[in-house]
């Protein structure tokens, strides 16, 4: 597989065919002033070495050089083989509510957006821990399973919005059970859920669903996004309503994700503004016995840059050698 390590340089790409550009007007600027100087015929007649077609020979080595620079200056690099790593970490699997209430704007600009955000930021810092995504409203599903792949995780994460479960509600019994089938390792001291949502209108019973995964060994956190005064949800420039048309307002049902932490042996974290509760969450986590795990990965990658440039330089050369003087068919007069 192919990589860019410096992606950014690749637009420079973009500018070669100004080099074409600029010398087809070159060429046209210096035609008009030869008929000012007098008959086209005639002047060529007085440079009977001057050879155009080398001139747009050097046009095409200096925009291909440039080409082969730029790629170059990208850093292409190939994976050069996968390899077997051992890591120590535990699994992590985030349940993350999507249901429309998670639009509401309590949290800036909006609780979903916040969420996905403290969750990758959280991604950034771990180091040998698996982490799994699942989604859910009214149904839940796996987003993301369990992988120290941390690139793909945040991509996944990116790609998460209300619209990923089309079921609404919040199972968040549903969502916990679904996770505890979800690890890949049965370990009993190095697997955790951290659920979060603001764990309104629940239709399940996540109490038992945590309690049936604390008998696998599995922790069960709760993280409540939400103000408890309750607010508005924004949804297509408008506030929701209900069937007799009255504004629904959301508020964070604090006892329910309370009573979950405590039957999954976890514990519950309110979301604030500035620390969301992921943190203190994951330094819990790290206290648990770490699991060994397998994963093949890249191992290293062969970098291919010097290739490119070489060719490039080669190009430059080529075009300071050509000149502007017509090829002679005899060697030898």
């Amino acid at each position: 597989m192919l990589i860019f390590a410096r992606s950014q340089f690749l637009l420079l790409l973009l500018l070669c065919p100004l080099v074409i550009i600029g010398y087809a007007v070159l060429r046209r600027a210096r035609l008009r002033r030869i008929r000012r100087f007098g008959d086209e015929d005639l002047v060529r007649k007085l440079m009977p070495e001057w050879s155009g077609a080398k001139g747009w020979l050097r046009a095409v080595l200096l925009a291909l050089a440039f080409a082969f620079f730029s790629i170059g200056l990208a850093r292409p690099q190939i994976g050069a083989k996968l390899s077997e790593r051992e890591t120590r970490g535990a699994e992590i699997i985030i349940c993350l509510d999507v249901s429309n209430s998670m639009l509401a704007q309590d949290y800036s600009p909006d609780r979903l957006t916040r969420a996905k955000l403290s969750i990758s930021r959280l991604v950034d810092k771990l180091q040998g821990d698996r982490i799994g995504l699942i989604v859910f409203a009214g149904s839940s599903f796996v987003q993301l399973p369990v992988t120290t792949d941390y690139v793909s995780a945040k991509m996944f994460l990116s790609s998460i919005n209300t619209e990923s479960v089309p079921v609404q509600g919040t199972a968040i019994g549903d969502a916990i059970l679904t996770a505890a089938k979800s690890f890949s390792t049965q370990s009993e001291k190095s697997r955790a859920i951290i659920v979060i949502t603001d764990g309104e209108n629940h239709e399940d019973d996540p109490e038992d669903a945590a309690a049936q995964a604390a008998q696998l060994g599995i922790k069960v956190y709760t993280i409540g996004v939400g103000s408890l005064q309750g607010v508005p949800i924004p949804k297509d420039g408008e506030l929701m309503k209900d069937s007799e048309g009255n504004i629904v307002v959301t508020r964070l049902d604090e006892s329910t994700l309370r009573k979950t932490a405590r039957a999954g042996n976890g514990a519950y974290v309110h979301a604030g503004t500035e620390e969301f509760g992921l943190n203190p969450v994951i330094e819990d986590i790290r206290a648990m016995e770490n699991e060994r795990f397998n994963s093949v990965v890249f191992e290293e990658y062969d970098e291919q840059y010097m290739y490119f440039l070489a060719i490039a330089l080669v190009l430059f050369v080529l075009e300071m050698l050509v000149g502007e003087r017509r090829w002679k068919k005899q060697l030898f007069d």
